[in-house]
């Protein structure tokens, strides 16, 4: 294929997979075969939205090398395993799509899909096995997978998808349909556990926090995203309407004929207690907030939780007739961490700026989902490893997040 053509490719299908929802910001790769003997691919911590052709790398299949400045994505090893190892596949996607990273943690691989499903992806997908990001062991795993299987797409334990097709489109639809059938999958699995059956995964995370609920209530609170601006901060409610700029010091709006936001005070204790901090939104998402209402800690069942949002997403009691106390409670439970779950009111999530933070907010949403999902399974307790976890927020916040 022309180089030129495959790296035109390449661009147009980073951000169609953005906007679908299929790969965000930097997470995921994609490259496109040029012959037998090289592949070109994303470079490693780019946005895909901003991308360009001489972004794009030429990579060798055999070995890996590549020449130039810009450094290629860190999975070109997996990549180069589907096209050694599959003779069709011209275009892979590495995705960290939600409903397919997420139906990784049932632990074993997907069977007999059917009909359309089944012509697009092929009748199995497997499970490959679980490694750190960009590491041998993770490309020993999906080679092994894609070994077994004839199928164009793999699930990746506690990470992610791998999409092969014969081009762009091809790739692209297989990617979609994996989506479709990993969530399919899930409806059937609350079939199975209640006799009912629904349409949305909601209804199966409302199960789940139903199972796990505890008798202590709280009060509804409000949804609003904050933006600190020069000591003070501006608060707009998520659903709509006037926004309020906060005094940093004082906590108290500058306009005293405002209404006083409910969360005032845990947005001003956040910004107070961490410098790193510019931006907050908050996630009433079904996931997040049926699980808020248990007072449970979620652990990382997918990679990029550990290394986006923290070791741990903990949940925070709030008291309106003590919202001072309360605060500094829950900036205590966000301690090494950039997000917060306030007990029957989903989670606040935090960055450096509002880019970031709506980052932290999808990864986190992700991983409630994950939960949801391996406990459906009986395999909550199946989280990664606590130190590995730590080795990858380690690594994220050090260096790679540095790169955006």
């Amino acid at each position: 294929m022309d180089i030129m053509q495959a790296k035109l490719d390449v661009v147009r299908a980073g951000k169609l997979l953005c906007e679908k929802g299929l790969i965000q910001r930097t997470w995921g790769n994609v490259s496109c075969r040029i012959d037998e003997e090289s592949f070109v691919i994303t470079p490693s911590g780019r946005d895909y939205m901003g991308l360009t052709p001489d972004d794009i790398v030429l990579v060798k299949i055999s070995d890996l090398s590549y020449e130039g400045d810009i450094k290629p994505s860190s999975e070109k090893g997996v990549h180069a395993a589907c096209y050694r190892l599959r003779s069709d596949v011209n275009f892979v996607i590495h995705t960290h799509q939600t409903m397919a990273s997420v139906a990784g943690l049932k632990g074993y691989d997907i069977n007999h899909l059917e009909g359309k499903s089944a012509e697009i992806i092929g009748k199995h997908v497997p499970l490959a096995a679980y490694g750190l990001p960009g590491t041998k062991t993770l490309r020993e795993g999906v080679t092994a997978a894609i070994s077994r299987s004839s199928s164009k797409a793999i699930l990746m334990k506690h990470h992610g998808a791998v999409c092969m097709g014969t081009d762009l489109d091809n790739a692209f639809l297989v990617a979609n349909e994996l989506e479709e059938a990993c969530k399919a999958m899930f409806l059937e699995r609350y079939r199975e556990l209640t006799g009912r059956t629904i349409d949305t995964f909601a209804s199966l995370c409302e199960y789940i926090s139903g199972n796990l609920m505890t008798e202590a209530t709280g009060d509804e609170l409000p949804a609003y995203n904050s933006e600190r601006l020069y000591g003070v901060f501006e608060m707009t409610p998520v659903d709509g309407g006037d926004a309020i700029m906060i005094d940093l010091i004082t906590g108290k709006p500058l306009d005293k004929e405002a209404d006083y936001p409910e969360t005032a005070e845990l947005h001003t204790a956040i910004y107070k207690k961490r410098k790193d901090i510019n931006a907050i939104t908050h996630s009433k998402e079904k996931a997040t907030l049926e699980l808020s209402k248990t007072g449970i800690t979620v652990k990382p069942f997918l990679d990029d939780f550990a290394q986006i949002v923290g070791v741990s997403l903990k949940t925070a009691e709030y008291n309106v007739n003590d919202r001072l106390k309360s605060a500094k409670k829950a900036v205590r439970k966000m301690k090494y961490r950039d997000a917060v779950m306030i007990r029957h009111n989903g989670a606040l999530c935090a960055g450096s700026s509002m880019e970031e933070a709506d980052a932290v907010k999808l990864v986190a949403e992700k991983g409630c989902k994950s939960f949801v999902a391996a406990s459906a399974y009986g395999r909550d307790d199946k989280y990664i490893n606590p130190l590995e976890c730590t080795l990858m927020r380690i690594i994220y916040k050090t260096k790679y997040s540095k790169k955006k």
